[in-house]
């Protein structure tokens, strides 16, 4: 292999002499190896005259199949090299998830890292990530399965909220009262088992179904959770999704009745991200935020509740 890449050099650079510089050997080297290539190969590759050296047509044969082959051997190696150095970071997820889990960490992992970019993608398309380019994908459930590596992050809860203006025109002292306040439904994808309804959530609390269907639904969590913030009624909010909003007065929870989504969220990466700038970083960023998540979500750590006086039976498990 050395004996062809002296070769290619050769031809390319036009002479001996600048080979022998691009390859940061003696000229004498360079003629021992074309010496020892042509002996190998049982053929004269270049005709000599005097100090100058022309391709034979076996030669030109020769040296544009080899040409080729080592324009590949560059470009594979620019490519890495570009891959490698490459700064930003893009991370794709579901919609939701990216508007309302994801926006206010991606905020933090600024501050806490200057100069490291990243590209959040929201779609509900499961897709190779190096065919996309994309160094990270947050999955549901078992879209996961199609990628070689990931974690799982954590498995969501939902709650009823709505606004605190909605709340003080429909005070909640039951669980009776939420359903029969205007309902907001969420439509998830058919690929999906389905997360909890309103039905279920009566079940939960020993009461029938909601005897007329929500007034409103949404195939996006976010625009059915923003809805409810906007005074349209009470939604059924994933923890991970409403937990800013709650904080912020936004959205208020009148029960605290919890249902578990019926799977997890999951972290893919591509192998080769981690060897760059801030890859693994990044996925234990993710990670210990999940942790953080979980516990929250199975309500080991507080969410606030509606003010008191607008309930009086106490949240239920």
């Amino acid at each position: 292999m050395r004996a062809v890449q002296v070769f290619e050099a050769v031809v390319r650079c036009g002479s001996v002499t600048a080979a022998a510089e691009e390859l940061c050997v003696s000229p004498g080297a360079i003629s021992q190896q074309i010496h020892n290539i042509e002996k190998s190969l049982n053929v004269r590759l270049f005709e000599r005259s005097g100090r100058s050296l022309a391709l034979t047509s076996w030669g030109r044969i020769y040296y544009e199949r080899v040409r080729f082959a080592f324009e590949q051997l560059r470009t594979a190696q620019e490519t890495l090299s570009r891959a490698r150095s490459k700064p930003g970071i893009v991370l794709s997820a579901l919609p939701s998830l990216a508007i309302r889990w994801l926006r206010p960490l991606l905020l933090q992992w600024r501050e806490a890292h200057p100069g490291a970019s990243v590209r959040l993608v929201g779609t509900d398309e499961e897709t190779g990530l190096r065919d996309e380019q994309i160094d990270f994908r947050i999955s549901y459930g078992t879209d996961v399965r199609q990628y070689e590596h990931f974690a799982e992050l954590f498995i969501d809860t939902v709650v009823p909220v709505c606004s605190a203006d909605f709340l003080a025109k429909h005070p909640v002292q039951t669980a009776a009262d939420i359903l029969a306040g205007p309902l907001i439904d969420i439509e998830w994808d058919v690929r999906h088992r389905p997360a909890p309804s309103w039905d279920d959530w009566a079940r939960s609390a020993g009461l029938p179904p909601p005897e007329a269907p929500a007034d409103l639904a949404f195939s996006l969590s976010s625009a059915a959770i923003d809805a409810a913030a906007g005074g349209g009624g009470f939604a059924l909010g994933q923890i991970a999704m409403i937990v800013e909003d709650v904080a912020s007065g936004r959205l208020v929870i009148p029960i605290d009745r919890r249902l578990t989504m019926p799977a997890s969220y999951f972290l893919a990466w591509d192998r080769a991200v981690l060897d760059r700038p801030f890859g693994e970083d990044f996925r234990a960023f993710i990670i210990a935020a999940a942790r953080r998540q979980a516990a929250q979500s199975a309500g080991r750590a507080p969410v606030a509740l509606a003010p008191a006086r607008s309930r009086t039976q106490p949240p239920a498990a």
